[in-house]
């Protein structure tokens, strides 16, 4: 039950409010019985911390009870009542014991059955399985059987498993394995690497310092003699390694040999660590970078810029990813990569970035024979994102009227204060100080008034003489509403056109990612639309990378715009379907013609933003009885 309850608060982690019964039912594919039972057994783990709040509405997580929940969730030492706690123990006793356990004493120490111990196991042995260790038996006694790398693999990959948002907490290593010193040591290791010219990859480095833990924590259990202690290392020639050891020996003691030293040197300068920090794009390109790589990614540049209209010709931002790519490279020919804790936030909110990201990656892949996870590609997307935030520029400012009685020069004061709080995003226009006024008459993007009004449209916004933090919420709420407006307005009869009754489907179901792709496929080949390569490439991209961009729509496409008109395919479907990692209620697949290469920046975003909602979403799928009541409801979300 612990995995399922987990799964539920994971789901009430990620929304803001409450959330029903079904809708959690849907997300979990299960009932909304067995989602009663989950949330009776998260209340009963977590008692008396009410980490769960019911109501008519649904159910909402409380965060600062769930924060002390989660904190404290791993501090029992020695409580095992969940399979996961159990088998966390069960690997951890296992890897520390060559010679094997005896399941009967096992289970008497953990206080549960026999029979609870062998299903146990079974999981212990997929876990390993995936690590390439063995679960070995003989008798009642069993044992893991592997070599030492495979062993420290799977307690990384025990702790990568628990760590259910994406973050390795440095916390519970520490705790894991009783060493305090991983902060300071982190501290340290920062500074050494900043010393030396690095940039360090943060989100990466607490998957290095866990390796260091398991590392030190195996060296220390070894009562064998040390038989090669490690060879002094030359700080001129390997400036990492050499901190790295001396940094391990001062913080815990240990002298790791060799090969530990050179697989810990090799993780950091594969997953965390890229030079040129300070240094002059030149110089990094003459000292550091492959000029294959640099070569391959000037292509895929030029690839982007043929394909995406998207133009990322910079020296700079070629170099840094032509640096990453190296390192990319490295970790897939030893069939390893860096973890990313933001891919799904990514994919969630730059939708468009991502999916370059993975044209990108597709390129790569084929230039170096090599494959890319979700994380590696997050991590292009990272390098996009950031190239193309310094290059946009910001929205223009909105055009603002004041609206507020004249007394003294109060008027002057809140003004003042709205242009402090709120200048870099409004522009005041006009200061109306009487009370009379003709709310139509104001031509501004928002109206900022200090008394109210009857019949005012929603660009009005009543404030108090002196400006509030919670009015200037309520600005801030308004701006990004109207802004949101702009953009859907933009795009709204553009995206009308893209639908037709043909390729509307209502509740229709399929057993795979790829029969769906197939059968909304078919019915663009049948008009004409595309043709057969394009759906063998949509069902190409989707095995890349999920499509499913959000919780509640799927978007899968191929990566070249060779449609005979920008069209879109859409299945809205009451039951939700498995897809990747998510389950969703409407599947889109949207093929843009060569002369939509303009608009498919605007309408990509746009188009997965429309479905983010899931009460948006929700309401959609249960009025769309057909097409015209879609494309009613759909124009009622885009222009709400």
């Amino acid at each position: 039950m612990s995995d399922k309850y987990e799964r539920l608060l994971d789901q009430l982690v990620q929304s803001a409010g409450w959330v029903t019964a079904t809708e959690l039912a849907d997300q979990l594919g299960v009932t909304t019985r067995s989602v009663r039972s989950y949330v009776t057994a998260a209340k009963a783990a977590a008692h008396p911390l009410p980490i769960i709040t019911a109501s008519t509405s649904g159910y909402r997580l409380n965060r600062e009870a769930y924060a002390t929940f989660a904190s404290g969730v791993r501090a029992k030492d020695s409580d095992f009542d969940t399979p996961q706690d159990r088998v966390h123990h069960l690997v951890r006793r296992l890897t520390e014991a060559p010679q094997g356990l005896d399941i009967h004493e096992l289970a008497d120490s953990l206080f549960v059955s026999d029979s609870t111990i062998e299903s146990d196991l079974r999981k212990v042995k997929a876990l390993g399985e995936d690590a390439g260790v063995s679960l070995a038996r003989h008798g009642s006694v069993v044992s893991l059987t592997g070599s030492e790398s495979d062993h420290r693999r799977l307690l990384s990959k025990l702790f990568h498993s628990e760590s259910a948002q994406g973050f390795l907490e440095l916390e519970n290593v520490q705790r894991e394995f009783g060493s305090d010193d991983l902060g300071p040591f982190k501290t340290d290791l920062i500074g050494m690497l900043d010393d030396q010219g690095y940039y360090v990859n943060e989100y990466g480095v607490n998957s290095v310092l866990l390796h260091v833990a398991i590392a030190v924590d195996r060296v220390l259990r070894d009562t064998r003699p040390v038989t090669n202690p490690p060879l002094p290392r030359d700080p001129e020639k390997e400036p990492v390694t050499y901190g790295l050891a001396i940094l391990i020996s001062t913080h815990f003691d240990v002298q790791l040999n060799d090969t530990d030293l050179d697989y810990l040197a090799k993780l950091l300068t594969t997953r965390v660590i890229t030079p040129g920090q300070g240094q002059p794009v030149q110089e990094v390109l003459d000292n550091y970078v492959d000029p294959t790589n640099l070569e391959l990614v000037r292509t895929v540049v030029a690839q982007v810029s043929e394909e995406y209209l998207v133009d990322l010709n910079d020296e700079a931002f070629m170099v840094r990813l032509a640096l990453h790519l190296g390192n990319l490279v490295s970790r897939a020919q030893d069939n390893t990569f860096s973890r990313n804790p933001l891919v799904r936030s990514i994919k969630t909110s730059y939708p468009m970035i991502y999916d370059v990201a993975v044209f990108m990656a597709s390129q790569i892949q084929r230039a170096k024979s090599i494959t890319m996870n979700d994380d590696e590609i997050s991590y292009i997307a990272l390098h996009l994102g950031s190239f193309l935030e310094r290059q946009s520029r910001r929205e223009e400012r909105l055009t603002v009227a004041i609206v507020c009685p004249g007394y003294y020069d109060m008027h002057t004061i809140l003004r003042e204060r709205i242009e402090s709080a709120l200048g870099a995003e409004l522009s005041v226009e006009v200061v109306v100080t009487r009370t009379d006024v003709d709310w139509l008459d104001f031509s501004t993007d928002l109206v900022l008034t200090t008394i109210t009004g009857k019949g005012v449209s929603e660009r009005v916004v009543v404030i108090q003489p002196f400006l509030t933090d919670g009015d200037i919420d309520n600005i801030r709420r308004a701006i990004t509403r109207v802004r949101r407006h702009r953009r859907r307005a933009q795009i709204k009869d553009d995206l009308l056109l893209y639908f037709s009754d043909g390729l509307f489907l209502r509740n229709q179901q399929a057993a795979s990612e790829v029969e769906m792709i197939r059968t909304l496929g078919a019915l663009m080949v049948e008009r004409g639309v595309i043709d057969e390569s394009y759906v063998e490439g949509a069902v190409e991209r989707e095995l890349m990378s999920s499509t499913a961009f959000t919780d509640t729509i799927a978007v899968p496409h191929a990566m070249v715009m060779s449609a005979s008109k920008t069209s879109i395919a859409i299945a809205v479907n009451e039951t939700p379907m498995q897809w990747g990692d998510n389950r969703v209620n409407v599947i889109a697949l949207i093929a843009f013609s060569s002369s939509g290469r303009s608009s498919f920046q605007e309408v990509f975003d746009q188009f997965v933003e429309v479905f983010a909602d899931r009460g948006d979403v929700l309401e959609l799928i249960k009025r769309s009885t057909d097409f015209a009541t879609f494309i009613e409801e759909l124009v009622h979300i885009i222009d709400q």
